[in-house]
């Protein structure tokens, strides 16, 4: 009979601390990412900010670009701009512009959204290619086109009006007066930032469970309640950020009325605020105070977003708690 065998003691089994190496560096990968991404914000912008900043409080004209020395001035550049009356002019020029066009472009291109969604898959298609494709216009590009549709003598527009509308006068001048000038640069504007509205508020909307229209078609409610009442508050985040971005664009607008600018329309009763700062530091040398407007234009611009990202920090706290 075999001798018994004294029990093995039971295996400790020790932790490899590989795996915890592993967790601390899959931990700390997205604060490198971000800080990585953070530098090189800071690389592309910080410096123009800064050097922004410092010019606001400079004289510094055409001299201080051959070397002549900068002098320090203090609030006089703010001074100076905000007590001109042109300034507060091109300032009440800008908001009602940019208001009106982000108004109008967000309208429409929720619009376009929710046709959209209503489509068959091949429409859908067809309508997404062709705004892909106008979103991909190049700016100057398209510019050479609005500007022939609205020539005095040749242009489309003209030519349609003139048969159309009875009191509608002969080789009507769009670039001549600054309301029509405005009006053409609003609907260019609005005709290439659609595309990009209405992608982000397609997303948005295909995003909404088809079970809630059903329930609330079933509670009695019809098509625009349940568009306004049920559809628009659960797409409010993206709807905000629709219009602040909107807002954003087309407060710093330039591209566009200055080559319209360019092309004969009058300089003093068209310009907004991209093309004002143009003017004070391109055109006249005046860098100083052209920095303090691009100043007061970012506060502006800051104070816009104030809202959205209230609403960011308050959606985090509730996903948080």
């Amino acid at each position: 009979m075999a001798a018994p065998t004294a029990p093995t003691p039971p295996r400790t089994t020790r932790s490899s601390p590989r795996p915890a190496r592993r967790r601390d560096q899959g931990s700390r990968l997205p604060y490198a990412l971000l800080l990585g991404a953070t530098a090189v914000v800071l690389l592309a912008l910080g410096y123009p900010l800064v050097r922004q900043f410092v010019l606001a409080f400079q004289d510094y004209g055409l001299e201080q670009q051959f070397g002549a020395p900068a002098e320090f001035v203090g609030l006089d550049n703010f001074t100076t701009v905000l007590t001109d009356p042109y300034t507060w002019e091109v300032f009440a020029r800008s908001i009602v512009f940019c208001l009106v066009t982000a108004a109008v472009t967000i309208v429409v291109g929720v619009f376009v959204a929710v046709v959209m969604m209503r489509m068959s898959g091949w429409a859908r298609l067809l309508l997404q290619t062709v705004l892909l494709l106008v979103w991909a216009v190049p700016i100057v590009s398209s510019l050479t086109v609005w500007q022939l549709l609205f020539d005095t003598r040749f242009g489309v527009v003209n030519w349609v009006l003139e048969r159309v509308v009875p009191w509608w006068p002969d080789d009507y001048n769009w670039l001549g007066q600054a309301t029509g000038m405005l009006t053409i640069a609003s609907i260019i504007i609005i005709w290439m930032s659609v595309p990009l509205v209405a992608f982000m508020a397609y997303a948005g909307l295909s995003q909404v469970p088809e079970e809630v229209h059903e329930a609330a078609e079933l509670d009695g409610a019809g098509v625009w309640a349940r568009f306004f009442g049920v559809t628009v508050p659960m797409v409010a985040p993206v709807l905000l950020l629709i219009g602040l971005l909107q807002i954003i664009w087309d407060l710093r607008v330039f591209t566009q009325i200055k080559i319209l600018q360019d092309a004969g329309a009058p300089l003093d009763d068209t310009d907004v605020l991209g093309t004002y700062i143009f003017r004070l530091g391109i055109g006249q040398g005046e860098f100083g105070m052209a920095a303090a407007t691009a100043t007061i234009v970012l506060g502006l611009t800051v104070l816009v977003t104030l809202p959205y990202v209230h609403q960011l920090f308050r959606n985090d706290r509730e996903v948080s708690s």
